[in-house]
């Protein structure tokens, strides 16, 4: 069985960091791609990051140059780290693994973590 497990978050000031970390098991994904999408209370689930199994990434523009996504095959962990941190970055954090279409569509993945909270402080 497939599990991802999200971790990391927690409640932080503006214009700090935290890294959140996604461990999947159950199978491998070297060879897929892996991302990070968040859903505010209220708003549809977005994409937010995505790597390749090469390492390529991609990013929304609204985190672009304050969030970083990598992954360590080896552990089949991927990760987020997020600097500079805003309150509108308040979200549940969701790990998404194994695209089939485009990167930034969830309904691209075919498997999907449980969310990690993400509260940003004014």
């Amino acid at each position: 069985q497939v599990q991802l497990v999200e971790s990391g978050g927690g409640l932080v000031q503006a214009g700090g960091s935290l890294r959140l970390s996604c461990v999947a098991s159950g199978r491998t994904f070297n060879s897929a791609y892996m991302a990070w999408f968040r859903q505010a209370p209220g708003k549809e689930r977005e994409f937010v990051a995505a790597i390749s199994w090469s390492g390529r990434t991609y990013y929304a523009d609204s985190v672009k140059g304050r969030f970083a996504i990598s992954r360590d095959n080896a552990k089949n962990t991927v990760y987020l780290q997020m600097d500079s941190l805003k309150p509108e970055d308040t979200a549940i954090y969701y790990c998404a693994a194994d695209k089939i279409g485009s990167t930034a569509t969830t309904a691209s993945y075919v498997y999907w973590g449980q969310g990690t909270q993400v509260t940003v402080s004014s």
